[in-house]
């Protein structure tokens, strides 16, 4: 396995453009020791199939087009990658990290649907590219459990039904999968489009 740091570098100036791997400048260090859980490894092979995805481009070439998206926002960030498998992680970090997460992690969540389309835009061995910024998401989903967890302790004590606030669709799959063996209660969502919730439903409801 091996890192690609990626520091942002001024915009070159038009009309000579320099390739993608002279204006990124990377620098690889080799992985001695197995990385933590969210950590950007780029590795080139699958254990279940080794050559699968090696060579593919398609994790240079989402990391080239979220660097082209950085600059230009004009922020003061680095790219660093991990592929295992069909999983292509980005991880955005430095001084402006805070501008791409963005309210709610709606910055990260746009790049990350403009990139899959984008990387994604012919059906042969698609990957699927998340872009993170530091822990961002891990942290963001940790407290989407402790939040789902507490509300269904709530419909199981007042045996009535508890329903969420409208959520997208990667955040209702982590709540869903996080009651799915929850005692007592049972999920559903609700609604349509960006008013779409989860319904917590207690086994037992009290009149």
């Amino acid at each position: 396995m091996t890192t690609l740091k990626r520091q942002k570098q001024p915009k070159p100036p038009p009309p000579s453009r320099p390739s993608p791997a002279e204006r990124r400048g990377l620098a690889v260090d080799e992985l001695k020791s197995k990385p933590r859980d969210g950590a950007l490894i780029l590795d080139q092979q699958t254990q279940d199939d080794p050559s699968r995805f090696a060579g593919d481009g398609k994790a240079e070439e989402a990391a080239e087009i979220l660097e082209e998206l950085i600059n230009l926002m004009d922020l003061d960030v680095r790219v660093e990658i991990r592929a295992d498998g069909e999983r292509i992680e980005l991880d955005v970090t430095g001084e402006d990290s805070g501008r791409v997460i963005g309210k709610k992690g709606a910055t990260l969540d746009a790049l990350q649907f403009l990139i899959n389309k984008m990387v994604n835009r012919f059906p042969e061995a698609r990957r699927h590219v998340i872009v993170d910024s530091g822990d961002y998401r891990e942290r963001h989903d940790d407290g989407l459990v402790s939040m789902a967890k507490r509300q269904a302790d709530r419909a199981v004590a007042e045996g009535k039904v508890v329903t969420l606030q409208p959520m997208n669709a990667r955040d209702r799959r982590v709540v869903h999968m996080s009651l799915a063996k929850f005692e007592g209660v049972s999920t559903m969502s609700q609604g349509e489009g960006m008013r779409r919730r989860i319904q917590i439903i207690p086994a037992r409801k009290r009149r």
